[in-house]
Order: C-alpha cells, then sequence, then structure tokens
C-alpha cells in the first residue's frame, strides 16, 4: 500500500488497537495472478514473542480456503473510517482530499478443520459478540454444535508485515487542523465525526 511520510503510522499498539476495533477484515490472496477475497471476522491475538496471529472461519463451501498456501503470503485489510475534508477549511488555496485509516497485514495461513482449536475459535468471537447475554458456544447441544462446525472451516495467519496509513491531515499547521477537526463535528455524520475524533487524539499524541 502507498503510504506517505507524513501519515505511515509505526505505533504497533496503536495499530493493534485499531484492528481490534475493526475486525471484520478482507482477506485477499492470488491464485495464477487472478486476485480473490472475501471479507470474514477475525480474532487477534499474540504469542509469547509478540508475533501477532489472526484466527477466523468461514464458509466450507467458500472456494477461498482451498486457495491457501502454508507457504505463500496473504493479505488482511482492515478498513476505519474515512470522509471528505474540503479545500475551503485550509487558510489558504489548496485541494480537495479525504482522510482515512487504513491497515494491511501480511502473513501466511493455516488451516483449520474442526476439532478443540476451531470450537475456541468460535467460542471468543461468541463470548465477545454475546457479553451482554448468556449464549455461548459451551452451553450449545454438543450435537447441535458439531454440525454447525461441519459447515466452516477455520484459519489462522501468522502476521509477518505490518503496514498502516492514518491520513489525518499530518502535514497542516495547526490552525488548519483544528479548522478540520471543526468542520467534521459541524458536518456531524458518524465517518466525519468518528476521523474528527481520530485527529484530536492523533495531534495529542
Amino acid at each position: 500500500m502507498y503510504i506517505s511520510h507524513y501519515h505511515r503510522e509505526e505505533d504497533l499498539s496503536k495499530i493493534a488497537d485499531f484492528v481490534r476495533e475493526h475486525d471484520f477484515a478482507t482477506l485477499v490472496l492470488a491464485e495464477d495472478n487472478v486476485p480473490m477475497a472475501s471479507h470474514l471476522l477475525v480474532d487477534f491475538q499474540t504469542e509469547a514473542d509478540g508475533t501477532w496471529l489472526f484466527n477466523g472461519h468461514m464458509a466450507r463451501a467458500n472456494p477461498l480456503w482451498q486457495k491457501f498456501d502454508p507457504e505463500r503470503e496473504v493479505l488482511l485489510m482492515f478498513g476505519g473510517p474515512n470522509t471528505y475534508i474540503s479545500p475551503t477549511w485550509y487558510h489558504h488555496l489548496n485541494v480537495p482530499t479525504w482522510n482515512y485509516i487504513a491497515v494491511h497485514l501480511y502473513g501466511f495461513p493455516r488451516m483449520i478443520d474442526g476439532g478443540d482449536e476451531l470450537r475456541d475459535i468460535l467460542a471468543r468471537l461468541i463470548k465477545r459478540y454475546e457479553m451482554n447475554s448468556d449464549y455461548r458456544m459451551e452451553t450449545l447441544p454438543s450435537d447441535f454444535a458439531e454440525k454447525q462446525m461441519q459447515g466452516v472451516m477455520g484459519f489462522q495467519v501468522r502476521v509477518t508485515r505490518v503496514e498502516a496509513s492514518f491520513k489525518l491531515s499530518q502535514n497542516r499547521d495547526d490552525e488548519d487542523y483544528a479548522n478540520v477537526i471543526q468542520h467534521l463535528k459541524e458536518r456531524g455524520d458518524e465517518q466525519s465525526v468518528a476521523i474528527a475524533e481520530q485527529m484530536t487524539k492523533n495531534r495529542k499524541a
């Protein structure tokens, strides 16, 4: 991914927080020079040595997993808030642009075909998103859970390379930066407000 030097983010803790919050990823690979992709929920784990692992699952009928090669990298793409930035918000002549946050993670895939490892992945995801209910993988009827698991294929991506672009007007002076934040808040839509919040946090950091 192209990233200008103004917008390259290398703080791994900040990137980790972002992908945990925006964990619906696009998984991309190339087969015979033809790109393939699926949109998948992933669970972020770290090993003792700090290696990032992303676990997930897809429908067994999805042909993507059949193209996985443990010796060939795949790409996980994470997108966050994004919005239009008007040139009228600066105190000098300029051009329109777009602010956004995007993270690309490259790594090697491993398939997980059933068993306790897949069950644990599904259990963690259910617990995270059903935190306000008592719905749990562990309390489902065993025959029902096993039948549903037969319809999916689990996977894990061991991350080897991280690219992150936090394009948040870092190249603007304090006056323009404050003006952009103010106008985004006044615009008021969800994406604009989210970018304004990210800009506020980013300048303080």
